[in-house]
Order: structure tokens, then C-alpha cells, then sequence
């Protein structure tokens, strides 16, 4: 009995292990560097004229802030591209209602102003992306890599 009862709790200790050693291994990963780094450049306008503020200098920094956001927004939209959705209603073989709707979403790291200027009523500001800054910072915060090996035990 005492050896039916180690034979059965031996079988019940190793049913559930696993005899298939591909699942046992350790990858090791190496960085990769590209080999070529792209510098992307934006440039923002805004109007002088319409925007808020009490006098001609306070529209011109509210025209400079807004063709700033405007330059990155161009930068993340070559960056990440641009998201898309069209809607059509047809009624009676009519199309009654057609539109379009785009939306850019992503984080910039790393632009930089290359000049910011008034042309005309308008207010200029061209941006610069260095991709080898971007890898450089996205690199400190997490590093990408590739198996470099693996160990099967």
C-alpha cells in the first residue's frame, strides 16, 4: 500500500511538468543602430490679425505660439501620420451629407525652432527634426534591441 501511495504521488508531482524543452530558453537581445538618420522639417503660419488681445504685440505672440503648435503638429503628422474617417449618407441615390474628418496624434521629442518670423498678417515658424536626436532620447528612456542568442535548457 505505502508504495502505491509513493508511486501515485510521484505520477501527481510530475503531471503537470513539462517534458518539451523548447519553452525553457533565454533570448539575449543586442541594440540596433539605423543606419540612417532623416532630419524632418515643418513649417507653421498663423494669422496676426484674428487673434486675441489688446494690442498689435500681444496678437503677434499669441500668432507666434499658435504657428508653433501648428509646425509640430505638421511634425507628428510626418512622424505618425494622419488618421482619416469619411462618412457619406445617400438618400434617394442622392448623396445627401459628405465629409471628412482628420486627426493627428503623437509625441514629439526633440524639435527644435529653426526661425520664427512675420510674413505679412501672418506669423512663420519653421521646425526642425533630427531623427538621430529622437533615437538618441528615445534610447535613454527605453532601449530597442534584437536576439542577439539563444539558449535552450
Amino acid at each position: 500500500m505505502k508504495l502505491w501511495l509513493m508511486l501515485f504521488a510521484t505520477l501527481a508531482m510530475t503531471a503537470c511538468s513539462s517534458f518539451d524543452t523548447a519553452y525553457e530558453k533565454e533570448v539575449e537581445y543586442e541594440y540596433v543602430e539605423p543606419d540612417v538618420y532623416p532630419v524632418l522639417s515643418a513649417v507653421g503660419y498663423a494669422p496676426i490679425s484674428v487673434q486675441q488681445g489688446a494690442d498689435y504685440n500681444a496678437k503677434s505672440l499669441r500668432a507666434m505660439k499658435a504657428s508653433k503648435l501648428e509646425a509640430y503638429r505638421e511634425l507628428a503628422e510626418q512622424v505618425y501620420g494622419q488618421r482619416l474617417q469619411g462618412k457619406a449618407t445617400v438618400a434617394d441615390m442622392v448623396v445627401v451629407d459628405d465629409g471628412i474628418k482628420s486627426k493627428v496624434d503623437g509625441l514629439i521629442r526633440g524639435a527644435r525652432v529653426v526661425r520664427s518670423y512675420p510674413v505679412g498678417d501672418n506669423y512663420a515658424t519653421e521646425m526642425e527634426l533630427d531623427m538621430e536626436r529622437v533615437y538618441q532620447i528615445t534610447r535613454s528612456v527605453n532601449k530597442p534591441r534584437r536576439i542577439k542568442d539563444v539558449h535552450y535548457y
